[in-house]
């Protein structure tokens, strides 16, 4: 068994995941909507096991956070209050040449519409306009009247739900700082550039957790939660080569933010973030108090009053979705053919094993795999498979990331033991 040679592309990656029905893309039939996927039964089944093992980490193992699932439109004030109708806002500017936009502070990463091997405004013909701000946000009408008073948004993130509920969790789930509260839901943006497949898209799969501290711990939580976050990656598969951590410098963090570390890993298209940990400070809190009225605040029995600052990891499903295929990548050669395999960790694989007669045609064979498969489905998510010859249904729970196979074959009728075959060894 050799490796092939040659890197992982974003090519590959797309052609397995709409070979084995991972994802594919949306409204194909109409011609699809640019940057918009649909997840096939493999794909769902491993964005399950993500949010899932996210979640164990997040909140099941933990005794000091807590989940909430916020509505995906909420009051537009809530939107003025958090910075985001006045400026959550990307520089754009269009080519009156070729009809395209592109985001004014990233021309050096986009493709001229006439000439792909040039950037925009790099060829006499470029006509570019100038830059103005474009409005991430999906604006949308609520109710039967549509005017200012009906307009609502599409939530751009799902923190801001979390900050609105700080006062009802404080209460209700009987929670002193520190403590967080976790959430997991689609969060949509209007990209200018959308693209390199799941990497940049308008409808998303945001996890995020608000850990609110007292004012004077912040710090520490911070590079505490950098850590963790950093670990859960490796804990999963994820090379500690492939991954960095990188602080922001003054100059590129929010006004608001005392600290910032994307967790960055090495996609295809370069270094770039997985996941960011910030330190916002207290301004959400303080905002939606000013806005709202109401005091978004921690009151001891002793009577000590702060606002709590807030430590938040963010991240979304797509881009560990994409980092874990690009990770588990592998080609090589073995007896002199080709083989492509996902070499997933059991926790993230979407099917854990595959059980597989190894004549179809034989009825004994056939009804030992069937029972084997009705024990084992009702606990785990294993896959019968009778299609074709042993080698090809190997081949194929290689490239979905199957960990192991259970072969049903002539030993199994003599003693009722089955042949384990190991996807990265293949021994059996």
């Amino acid at each position: 068994m050799s490796e092939t040679p040659g890197p992982v592309t974003m090519d590959k990656i797309v052609s397995l995941c709409r070979r084995r029905g991972f994802v594919f893309p949306s409204s194909e039939i109409y011609g699809g909507l640019g940057s918009t996927y649909d997840y096939g039964h493999y794909g769902v089944l491993a964005k399950n096991n993500i949010r899932q093992l996210w979640f164990q980490a997040m909140v099941q193992e933990r005794d000091d956070i807590v989940a909430l699932d916020s509505a995906i439109i909420l009051n537009p004030a809530v939107w003025e209050a958090s910075g985001h109708v006045a400026g959550f806002s990307d520089p754009l500017v269009d080519c009156r040449t070729c009809k395209l936009r592109f985001r004014a502070d990233r021309l050096e990463d986009a493709q001229c519409g006439r000439k792909p091997s040039k950037r925009p405004g790099e060829t006499p013909d470029c006509d570019l306009t100038e830059a103005r701000q474009f409005n991430l946000m999906f604006q949308t009408q609520v109710g039967a009247v549509e005017d200012a008073s009906s307009t609502a948004y599409l939530r751009p993130e799902t923190a801001q739900g979390i900050f609105i509920n700080f006062k009802n969790v404080l209460q209700l789930a009987r929670r002193k700082p520190p403590f967080g509260i976790a959430q997991v839901g689609k969060s949509f943006r209007n990209e200018i550039t959308p693209g390199n497949f799941l990497f940049r898209v308008r409808e998303f799969e945001q996890m995020e957790m608000e850990f609110f501290v007292p004012p004077a711990d912040a710090e520490e939580w911070y590079r505490y939660w950098v850590d963790a976050r950093f670990d859960w990656y490796l804990k999963y598969g994820l090379r500690e080569g492939n991954l960095r951590k990188r602080e922001h410098g003054a100059e590129e963090r929010s006004h608001y933010s005392s600290g910032t570390t994307d967790i960055e890993y090495l996609y295809p298209i370069g270094w770039s973030e997985l996941e960011g940990v910030a330190n916002r400070g207290d301004f959400d809190l303080t905002q939606h108090t000013q806005f709202s009225g109401t005091k978004l605040e921690f009151v001891g029995q002793d009577g000590e009053r702060y606002t709590p600052h807030v430590i938040e990891p963010a991240v979304s499903i797509e881009r560990i979705f994409v980092a874990l295929l690009v990770d588990a990548y592998h080609e090589e050669v073995v007896a002199d053919r080709e083989r492509t395999v996902l070499r997933l960790h059991p926790a993230i694989a979407p099917v854990k094993a595959a059980i597989l007669p190894l004549i179809p045609r034989n009825e004994d064979m056939v009804t030992h795999a069937r029972g084997l498969f009705d024990e084992l489905r009702r606990r785990h998510l294993v896959e019968y498979d009778d299609s074709g010859q042993i080698g090809r249904r190997y081949r194929r729970q290689d490239e979905i990331g199957t960990p192991w196979a259970f072969t049903i074959d002539d030993q199994t009728l003599e003693d009722g033991t089955v042949t384990v075959r190991d996807r990265d060894s293949l021994a059996q």
